[in-house]
């Protein structure tokens, strides 16, 4: 007997799995990889799942590994990734047979973090313009850029251009330099429109709309955009005097730049720690005191229903709204005059633990498949894994194969879980017919 779908949100893990596998496939054709052997099969698993998963992590050198149809590959296989698998089908449905059903609704709402089912039409179509938008507004800056400045052929420029633009606005992070981004550390013209397309990205679609919608009238946001709004500019804030702080003197990162160069590189490793994955440092050289404000940045990541990962700022500010009002013994959360509902702060409760859960518990496999490997550098990795941030230490291309696949399931979760696991507690939510006799048990 079929059984109907109860959670169309289930749908979500199923179509990135298979994005993953046929971009497997294709990776693994001997047309995707430079000289005459086709990529491992680990390999082109781990890359594709990295694409897909708008991650960045990356075990061999972007630039020389891949030929010119596997860069073409991992750039539509971000651009697949961070638009959504179901809003791109749910989108080619709509613009076919200009009606939607209610599964297609349900299952692109779940993805999408849509507050509403009646304006799932537009909401697909002005993520589609948005995301075209930006990535059309942020490869002509950097062609322009690299044409006049650096003396690339207008083509080449055109193709660099195009997709760094589509890995800064999905939040994917792969580049096309060996040493990333390292040596456009203080152009501006460079780092500035990478800086802008992760933002944006990374404050995700209600979000976007609702700034648009209510321009110039803040005191009209949701809750919603305020915390991720306001969260997002607090973490900026926080990570660009850390990295300030912390990296002023080091020689082998901030030490040997100017002023402004010190401002610009600071400025943009802290914007991309949180999801974004390009370094215009030497990751592997920062103090102690950075790489651990670096954990704890892309472990929150950005924006509900946006290109970025992690647990996600709302979730983050919303529990220490929580933790507030328990300090100060409010019985309610209230944030902005509106009273936060019980539901959705146990959804952030839960949200947040399972994270701490995975990225523990993955740091500890990490040391156990990978000899030598510090905490530390497992932490940092497991951590960019699942926050799909794509930043590393240099590690990852050195990592044993079972490594590599820990790390790519790691991915696979960040990307997907917190989604799913969202969407799954909000549809799932039943109601009792009876209460049990409440009891309190003694607490810390």
């Amino acid at each position: 007997m079929r059984r109907p779908l109860r959670n169309p949100a289930r749908i979500v893990p199923l179509a990135f799995l298979g994005a993953i596998a046929v971009g497997t496939v294709l990776m693994m054709l001997p047309a995707s990889r430079q000289g005459p052997d086709p990529a491992p099969f680990v390999t082109a698993l781990f890359t594709a799942t990295s694409a897909v998963c708008v991650t960045g992590l990356a075990v061999t050198d972007t630039s020389t590994y891949w030929t010119p149809f596997g860069l073409v590959l991992i750039t539509l296989l971000t651009q697949i990734g961070g638009f959504g698998i179901m809003s791109i089908a749910t989108l080619l449905a709509l613009l076919v047979s200009r009606r939607l059903g209610l599964r297609s609704r349900l299952t692109a709402q779940a993805e999408t973090n849509s507050l509403g089912l009646s304006d799932i039409r537009q909401v697909l179509l002005r993520i589609a313009a948005t995301m075209l938008a930006v990535e059309a507004t942020a490869t002509l800056l950097l062609a322009a850029r690299l044409w006049l400045a650096y003396d690339y052929p207008p083509g080449r420029a055109l193709w660099y251009g195009l997709f760094h633009a589509v890995q800064a606005f999905n939040n994917g992070g792969f580049a096309l330099y060996p040493d990333g981004l390292i040596r456009f550390v203080s152009d501006w013209w460079i780092c500035l429109p990478l800086i802008g397309a992760v933002v944006i990205g990374g404050l995700g679609f209600p979000t976007l709309f609702e700034l648009v919608r209510q321009r110039g009238r803040p005191h009209r946001w949701s809750v919603h955009t305020q915390l991720t709004v306001w969260g997002t500019l607090t973490l900026i804030v926080i990570g660009f005097c850390a990295m300030l702080t912390f990296e002023w003197s080091n020689p082998r990162t901030l030490g040997a730049l100017d002023l402004p160069g010190k401002l610009l590189a600071a400025l943009f490793q802290d914007v991309m720690t949180r999801s974004g994955g390009f370094n215009s440092v030497d990751t592997g050289a920062l103090n102690p005191e950075t790489t651990a404000v670096s954990i704890g940045m892309m472990f929150i990541g950005g924006g509900s229903g946006s290109t970025a990962g992690g647990i996600k700022v709302t979730t983050f500010f919303l529990l220490a709204f929580v933790i507030w009002s328990e300090l100060r013994g409010e019985p309610d959360v209230v944030i902005g005059r509106r009273r936060i509902a019980a539901a959705s702060q146990r959804q952030a409760l839960t949200v947040a633990l399972v994270g701490v859960a995975l990225v523990g518990a993955g740091t500890l496999a990490l040391i156990g498949l990978a000899d030598g490997i510090g905490i530390g550098a497992a932490l940092y990795e497991v951590t960019s894994a699942f926050g799909t941030a794509g930043l590393s230490t240099g590690i990852t291309g050195e990592l044993p194969a079972l490594a590599q696949v820990l790390l790519a399931v790691l991915m696979f979760i960040g990307r997907i879980g917190s989604v799913t696991l969202g969407s799954a507690i909000a549809l799932n939510t039943r109601r009792r017919r009876f209460h049990y006799p409440e009891e309190r048990p003694i607490v810390g």
